[in-house]
């Protein structure tokens, strides 16, 4: 199908609308050129328009950056991504003395190290924010010993981080701008909250009391050393062109190689199944990428979430298009599964899965093994059975995140014996049903996964 921005922008306009999402921005790479589109305003409290060159905080999306920077260390021949992380940085520490001997750097990549997710510490707006936080994670109870499981980790990011920071002598942000932002040209991608002031920059927004959401209370929750993580700010075409560098094999729009093609195919490469293959949509994880099998088109991307901005990056290699997607709150997941479904089915050939949602005949499980409490960095998680027979699984914030949100408490109804479909989690955790996985780490602790993170039973009898 031949790219007509007219009709896209009517399918954006509409959905966007239909979904009470305030503001969208959409860069497509088809047919051989960069389409940009945006809709609606980027803060409902000033009516601002959103545009072509507006900003939005891409959560998440971040973490494609730093991994691209390791690789290019790795390419270079000056990280060895299979030796212990304490090879390069002899100060890391992990609470289990015999895992901080033995993670590696591939295993941070692949969320395969063990480290946690949620670990929130405000570190400093100093240069030596990365180092301070690395050094307060060290006493963060593991998820799952290294290499045993996959378990979305932000704190692997943050020690990837530092590694590019000690390798490279440069602060994360400044050999970010110096080794990609600059080589790419990517004049509206910053991750600083003070760069922004010099661009249309969205707000976020959240569920308010009637059906379009309210500004969030503030535009940036993040400290500065939450960037190898979650801190970059970019427009959509930015990003794209992000991702294009890795469908080129590494290649600059003008030639010049910013990361070897061996590289890239090494991150695209599966390295690692997920259990929650429905969270981020992902079916397996490489080196930063999200992985997808599409009934046998494979693709890559990521998603990414701040507080009220929800982004989204897919890339079809074998139809040569990339799409990416920025909100700013409402049913965000809605806007982009049902306006991504259309697009990467017109553009690209590629049929994605139904939507997550239990069946209209769910089968009878035994809830006894699955009750009790699971636990990990910031997040409590206790299933029970009510009087009545139904399941109820109450997901509460603690420790660093306790102030996050109010604890969650929501029915389960099952797919299968270990597949769950959660609702009452809101819009802003997941779009119609939040997917809770139940499985076993390989030393035997039941563990449940939320979010695609891995979170061990601690009552176990």
């Amino acid at each position: 199908m031949t790219f007509s921005l007219a009709h896209w922008q009517n399918r954006l306009d509409a959905l966007r609308a239909a979904h009470h999402v305030p503001g969208a921005t959409l860069a497509v790479f088809a047919e051989g050129r960069i389409h940009e589109l945006a809709s609606g305003i980027l803060h409902r409290g000033t009516g601002v328009e959103a545009t072509t060159d507006s900003v939005f905080q891409l959560g998440s999306i971040a973490k494609l950056y730093t991994a691209t920077l390791v690789m290019q260390l790795a390419a270079a021949g000056e990280l060895d991504l299979d030796a212990p992380v304490i090879e390069v940085l002899p100060e890391f520490r992990v609470a289990d003395p015999e895992a901080t001997k033995t993670i590696t750097t591939r295993q941070l990549l692949s969320h395969t190290s063990g480290l946690t997710c949620d670990f929130t510490y405000d570190s400093g707006r100093g240069d030596d924010c990365l180092a301070k936080y690395v050094a307060a994670a060290g006493n963060v109870a593991l998820d799952c010993p290294p290499g045993t499981a996959v378990s979305y980790s932000s704190v692997g990011y943050n020690v990837l981080g530092r590694v590019v920071e000690v390798l490279t002598g440069r602060t994360w942000d400044q050999a970010l701008k110096e080794r990609l932002v600059a080589p790419l040209n990517l004049t509206h991608t910053m991750t600083l909250p003070e760069e922004a002031l010099a661009f249309r920059t969205a707000m976020g927004h959240l569920p308010g009391e009637g059906p379009d959401p309210e500004p969030a209370p503030a535009w940036d929750m993040m400290p500065r050393s939450a960037g190898p993580y979650g801190r970059v700010l970019a427009t959509a075409a930015d990003v794209l062109r992000l991702a294009k560098l890795h469908l080129d094999g590494g290649s600059a729009p003008d030639g010049t190689q910013i990361l070897g093609a061996r590289a890239v195919a090494e991150m695209q490469r599966w390295a690692v199944d997920v259990p929650d293959k429905w969270t981020v949509s992902a079916d397996g994880w490489g080196l930063g990428w999200s992985l997808y099998d599409w009934h046998g088109v494979p693709g890559y991307g990521h998603d990414g979430a701040s507080i009220g901005q929800y982004g989204y990056v897919r890339v079809v290699p074998g139809a040569d298009l990339v799409v990416v997607l920025l909100t700013n709150g409402g049913a965000a997941r809605f806007l982009y599964a049902d306006l991504m479904r259309e697009l990467l089915r017109d553009l690209g050939g590629v049929h994605m899965p139904p939507a997550f949602a239990p069946p209209a005949r769910p089968p009878v499980v035994d809830m006894a093994p699955l009750v009790g409490t699971y636990r990990r960095e910031g997040v409590v998680i206790t299933v029970g059975v009510r009087p009545d027979g139904a399941t109820r699984l109450l997901y509460e914030f603690v420790d660093g995140m306790r102030d996050f949100s109010p604890p969650l408490e929501m029915d389960l109804t099952p797919l299968s014996s270990t597949v769950f479909a959660a609702s009452g989690a809101g819009p802003s955790f997941s779009g119609g049903w939040m997917p809770v996985v139940f499985a076993t780490l390989v030393d035997g602790t039941p563990c449940c996964y939320i979010g695609m993170r891995c979170a061990p039973k601690v009552d176990v009898g």
